[in-house]
């Protein structure tokens, strides 16, 4: 796919190796918008806002947002300041209201839709023959081939000015990230097709405004090309998403505290050494996130064991642990000593946490 890179999309773009895109959740009145607007536009990286005119949502009593009435607020974002504006679009009725209101000059299409091939078609033939960039945000579950079809789908229909999202993946199991970041699935889209600029949007992934420095700076160190982070005027009153939004002073902080590696977009993205540390890398932040989760679950039975009176150590469950453990690991192909050398670690820590459980509870009875 011969796709353009975004700092070539517009003139503003040319010196620009890194893009910035911030801004609400959703677009909830002129005053907000303007407010947020105006704080943004004095953050000189910050080249793109970003608002949720219409909101997929998985109740239909959540906020879906104001729609076509909203596009007006994002008019005078473009009127009144130097920002570039850009919008989700989930429809064909979506993608005609914002080119006719001549508000959009992005538009961005979000993980549900992207995980429907009907849906993001039905947009790829209203985009027929319109020069306009397009970001499209990973499907919800980790389906690269899936993702690489929607850009298919928008390439075939004329669209060059592309670029990818990625917001992580529908976590199974609850954790404390909103969405699981597997990393090693953007650096394969990276690797594979360079010319596929990556912008991070480290506040679905976080779900909660204590991790998105610590993502955002994930995404500079694998070299990604841009970030987007939600930005509202005061978060405690938004209308969706409220405890992933930063207000403008805290994203102005969160930029003065990143490190910026130097940018290199002429040579291949990674060579193949590069490639591997880099998957190893995401693949054992994603095996600490899971033994925290099992810590934690783990608290909870010591807690549970103490109610009740039960003792710690469980003999059988044990003994099943490690023969359906170690029939796992020779099945995945991993050495007989090195699985039960980790099955015993871990169980040994588990009981740890247990008895500190145990204790703390005796602690409290006094």
């Amino acid at each position: 796919m011969n796709i353009i890179h975004f700092k070539y999309w517009f003139d503003r773009f040319k010196d620009t190796e890194f893009l910035f895109i911030a801004g609400p959740c959703s677009a909830e009145s002129e005053d907000q918008v303007m407010t947020t607007a105006t704080a943004l536009e004095k953050i000189p990286l910050v080249k793109v806002f970003r608002a949720g005119v219409w909101k997929p949502r998985t109740s239909p009593d959540s906020f879906e947002g104001y729609g076509k009435g909203a596009l007006n607020w994002l008019r005078l974002v473009k009127e009144r300041t130097r920002l570039l504006t850009t919008v989700e679009v989930a429809k064909a009725e979506h993608v005609e209201q914002a080119l006719e209101s001549g508000a959009v000059d992005i538009l961005w299409i979000g993980a549900r839709t992207t995980g429907n091939p009907f849906s993001v078609q039905e947009i790829a033939e209203v985009l027929r023959g319109v020069d306009i960039p397009v970001l499209i945000k990973n499907p919800i579950f980790p389906d690269l081939k899936l993702w690489l079809g929607a850009f298919e789908r928008l390439y075939k229909a004329g669209i060059k000015k592309l670029a990818a999202i990625h917001r992580g993946f529908y976590p199974m199991i609850k954790q404390k990230l909103r969405n699981i970041p597997m990393w090693e699935v953007p650096i394969e889209l990276k690797t594979e097709y360079p010319q596929i600029p990556i912008i991070g949007d480290p506040s679905h992934i976080a779900g909660v405004t204590d991790y998105v420095g610590e993502i955002a700076q994930k995404y500079l160190d694998f070299n990604f090309d841009g970030l987007m982070i939600e930005v509202h005027p005061d978060p405690t009153k938004a209308l969706s998403d409220a405890r992933q939004q930063l207000t403008p002073e805290q994203f102005s902080n969160l930029i003065s505290e990143l490190h910026f590696r130097r940018p290199d977009f002429d040579r291949e993205f990674v060579d193949k050494l590069e490639k591997y540390r880099m998957q190893i890398d995401s693949i054992d932040y994603q095996i600490l996130q899971l033994l925290s989760q099992r810590m934690d679950i783990v608290r909870k039975i010591g807690k549970y064991k103490n109610e009740h009176d039960i003792s710690i150590f469980q003999l059988h469950r044990w003994k099943q642990i490690v023969i359906s453990r170690m029939k796992t690991g020779l099945r995945l192909g991993l050495d007989k000593d090195f699985i039960r050398n980790f099955i015993q670690i871990i169980h040994k820590e588990s009981i740890n946490q247990q008895f500190k459980v145990k204790k703390n509870g005796k602690k409290n009875k006094k």
